[in-house]
């Protein structure tokens, strides 16, 4: 039964880091560290139950205490995806954006993009300029620039 309990704590390690190749999310890593523990804990001799309750505890102790860390200053230098990327960008509207009628265009960067507005009784017009806020499928949400005077129509 002891080497089955090594067998499952090197699972466990090999089945996280794994998972955190594959998504890049700095939270399995946490309990593939919980998983290492378990097995120094295995290797002195410790307990099947001490061995669940170190891989546990240090597995929400990383996870609460270092991944904020981790993810401010590892993963800033990442690349931001072309939908990550246009967040915050200001675009010039090339077809009227009404939620109502369900139009609108923006250009972005040169390319053609659909178009929603965030606050729907706003209608933007051509050569208007907004602001993207956030990206739904293949559509970019907008809001109007500030100084901007947007027509307000209801549908």
């Amino acid at each position: 039964m002891e080497f089955n309990i090594f067998i499952l704590w090197l699972i466990i390690l090999i089945g996280c880091m794994i998972a955190e190749i594959a998504t890049v999310g700095l939270t399995t890593i946490w309990f593939a560290g919980g998983a290492v523990v378990a097995m120094i804990c295995y290797a002195a001799g410790g307990s099947v139950l001490l061995q669940i309750v170190l891989f546990f505890a240090v597995s929400i102790v990383l996870l609460l205490f270092t991944r904020p860390f981790a993810v401010k200053y590892i993963n800033k230098n990442r690349y931001k995806s072309n939908y990550e990327g246009n967040i915050g960008k200001r675009v010039r509207v090339t077809q009227e954006v009404n939620n109502f009628r369900e139009s609108g265009k923006v250009l972005v960067d040169g390319m053609e993009w659909s178009a929603r507005m965030e606050d729907s009784s706003i209608v933007l017009h051509p050569d208007e300029e907004a602001v993207i806020t956030e990206v739904r499928g293949v559509k970019v949400i907008l809001t109007p620039l500030p100084a901007q005077n947007s027509q307000k129509e209801q549908p």
